[in-house]
């Protein structure tokens, strides 16, 4: 992309300066950063037989027409993951990635109800998951939290038993979400599982607004007591909900990349993620399902870069609202907040040390 000095975006937000931003990732499905690679690994390793054939042939499926070509993927993917081993493996590949791009904490959402259905045990999951959390906490540095998202194209009861379920492992489990196939599937449906999450004392989180209209997003607020909006890029079809989220600062976690590959826009270039953030919007910047749309939090970092200019000071903004975004406490967050400065305001970037020096970055797995 050009060096430091003769770049065409200058001499602050080059690849390495992107991947080197302090930051937080707060919008990632751990199913979906089954890599290919990955994917036929634990299909030989567990004898499952995939509907590909190859590597290759894998990839050349992710021309998505639509969000449901995607999850016809995805679920076809996850079917590899049948042992806690296999979840602890899909784990710490992701949080090394991570690291790698300057994340320092990460907030995970995973799908227990994907992985039950086909009879793999939640403890199994969630055990695998935690492992490989705890193990990057001690060798990456990589603090993060766990979400329990419920699959909005399966019924409230059904996610009102998984909750039971996951009721053993709270200490866990930091939040609950809501995902999967959003139109036809208010928020609403859900209020009474959010509710008695909220009573063992979860908070909430929900996509909304991504293929969904604005008003999914009012009643995620509403009816599910969300403490920030997964996507709500729709919110801008809306001038009064615009103004509500501007004001109660509503963090919204946008991924870019996904909703450009799944044709929420026809191009990067027409996605709202710029206006967003000069309404004054409480916005953030994530992967979604990386292995399935393109990239991680560096090339979506990069991608708004290369189609909408953002520049240091869009960049600057992002960084600091997922920290502030995030569950981490007070303390934590302004450590962090620090750190971004710092960044920042170091010879504009040309002397930070980039991911993988051993100032940034413990030792790789």
């Amino acid at each position: 992309m050009g060096d430091r000095e003769t770049g065409p975006y200058g001499p602050a937000v080059d690849e390495t300066f992107l991947r080197g931003i302090p930051k937080a990732e707060l919008h990632v499905h751990i199913e979906g950063t089954l890599e290919p690679e990955m994917m036929f690994g634990l299909a030989r390793r567990n004898g499952v037989a995939l509907a590909y054939a190859s590597v290759e042939e894998a990839r050349e499926a992710y021309d998505f027409a639509d969000f449901q070509s995607f999850l016809d993927l995805y679920y076809e993917g996850m079917k590899v993951l049948l042992h806690e081993r296999d979840f602890q493996d899909l784990t710490l590949a992701y949080l090394q990635k991570a690291a790698g791009q300057g994340v320092r904490h990460a907030e995970i959402f995973f799908d227990p109800q994907a992985h039950t259905d086909r009879g793999v045990p939640f403890e199994t999951a969630i055990t695998g998951i935690r492992k490989a959390l705890v193990e990057g906490g001690r060798r990456m540095g990589l603090s993060s939290r766990l979400i329990l998202c419920f699959l909005r194209h399966l019924s409230a009861d059904e996610a009102m038993r998984t909750l039971q379920e996951a009721l053993p492992y709270k200490g866990w489990i930091s939040a609950v979400g809501l995902d999967s196939s959003e139109v036809g599937h208010p928020p609403k449906e859900f209020k009474e599982v959010f509710a008695e999450a909220a009573r063992h004392g979860f908070l909430s989180v929900a996509h909304a607004g991504e293929e969904g209209p604005p008003e999914y997003i009012r009643q995620a607020l509403d009816d599910l007591g969300a403490a920030r909006i997964d996507h709500g890029v729709r919110c801008m079809e809306d001038s009064t909900l615009v103004e509500r989220l501007r004001e109660e600062q509503v963090p919204l976690t946008v991924c870019p990349l996904s909703n450009v590959r799944l044709r929420c826009f026809p191009s990067m270039q027409e996605h709202p993620a710029k206006r967003m953030l000069d309404e004054g919007l409480c916005v953030t910047v994530n992967c979604d399902d990386p292995a399935y749309f393109g990239g991680y939090v560096a090339e979506n970092y990069a991608a708004l870069r290369e189609g909408l200019g953002f520049d240091r000071d869009n960049f600057r903004a992002v960084a600091e609202n997922s920290f502030r975004a995030s569950f981490l406490d007070e303390t934590e967050k302004e450590r962090r907040l620090h750190e971004v400065a710092s960044y920042f305001e170091d010879q504009r970037g040309e002397t930070a040390q980039p991911p993988g020096t051993a100032s940034s970055r413990p030792p790789q797995i």
